[in-house]
């Protein structure tokens, strides 16, 4: 079995379209979700799997090591992504207590394990953005969430599992499947439904001034290319330790709105807004991965250009489908 933990989230639910579209059906899907009227059950609708678990059942079942199943690989992806919330006891629970719990049952059973860690452990930028594992423990988070996925990257080293698990620090994954994640929703989600009936959108303003207002930098990742990514390391066992997710190449967030303006047909009208003063001094002015580490594992795939990457997901939005 594969076990596919956050698999109604974002992340998670694409992993689980695509390898039902490879014929795996041998999955075992762990989440959490407030009762029926959860909006993240459409990104579990139509797919094919074995058995869903509650978080909460899924923690029990592994403190007691009381599986009735084997388990080939889990792909953890189950984590609160929040940037903005201010809930410290919520992170240490839900992202590094829980991940711990799942990485020693992986150890104890000798089941591959690939991790959702994040670039938001990079902070500011000021250690670079090399995935080296000297580089870890030097980084500082700007946010409780980055801070969350920081410890528990730490601690994998600390524990020696770099050698038997793979982390991926995802950059500003975008795609279809994440409509439920609120304010945490990437920029083109968004920002579609204006554009398209006003042809109008709006970004933030810079308070730097190396940066021109959108002019701020992220390295944005199709959730697509993200996901085979992932099945790359459940191929390949050997290739293990912390590695970057991204592109290697930063885009302005005026070149993503110009790529979805492009995709629907409108001429680029853009306003630039004031950041809210709580973001101000923890936002990422620039993200690049360096992917030569992935590189040397021997991932050779090519990432979709961003102008295409936004068309396929403005196919999604403009239907609202899931992937």
């Amino acid at each position: 079995m594969i076990v596919v933990t956050g698999a109604a989230g974002f992340i998670g639910s694409c992993l689980v379209a695509r390898l039902n579209s490879l014929g795996r059906h041998d999955l075992i899907v762990v989440d959490e979700m407030s009762g029926d009227g959860d909006p993240k059950k459409k990104n579990l609708a139509g797919k094919r799997y074995q058995r869903y678990y509650d978080k909460a059942e899924y923690l029990k079942l592994l403190k007691r090591d009381s599986f009735d199943f084997d388990v080939e690989c889990i792909l953890h992806m189950g984590a609160c992504s929040s940037t903005t919330l201010d809930d410290a006891d919520y992170f240490r629970k839900n992202n590094f207590e829980y991940s711990c719990s799942v990485a020693q049952w992986a150890a104890a059973n000798d089941a591959r394990l690939i991790y959702a860690s994040s670039a938001a452990t990079y902070g500011n930028g000021e250690m670079g953005y090399s995935d080296e594992e000297s580089m870890v423990p030097r980084l500082k988070p700007l946010n409780l969430y980055g801070e969350s996925k920081q410890k528990f990257d730490e601690w994998v080293l600390q524990q020696g599992y770099q050698n038997r698990m793979a982390g991926l620090k995802f950059f500003n994954v975008f795609g279809p499947n994440e409509y439920h994640k609120g304010d945490m929703r990437s920029v083109v989600s968004k920002a579609y439904g204006r554009v398209v009936s006003e042809g109008k959108m709006v970004l933030f303003k810079s308070y730097r001034p190396e940066y021109k207002d959108g002019g701020q930098k992220r390295d944005f990742i199709y959730v697509k290319d993200a996901v085979e990514a992932v099945l790359f390391f459940m191929g390949n066992p050997g290739a293990n330790g912390i590695f970057n997710l991204g592109t290697g190449r930063a885009h302005t967030f005026n070149e993503l709105a110009h790529a979805l303006f492009a995709a629907v047909g409108r001429t680029p009208a853009i306003e630039y807004i004031e950041m809210p003063e709580n973001l101000r001094d923890r936002y990422q002015y620039f993200t690049q991965a360096d992917m030569a580490k992935l590189r040397r594992a021997g991932y050779t795939r090519a990432f979709m250009p961003l102008q295409d990457a936004v068309k396929d997901y403005c196919g999604y939005l403009s239907t609202g489908s899931c992937w």
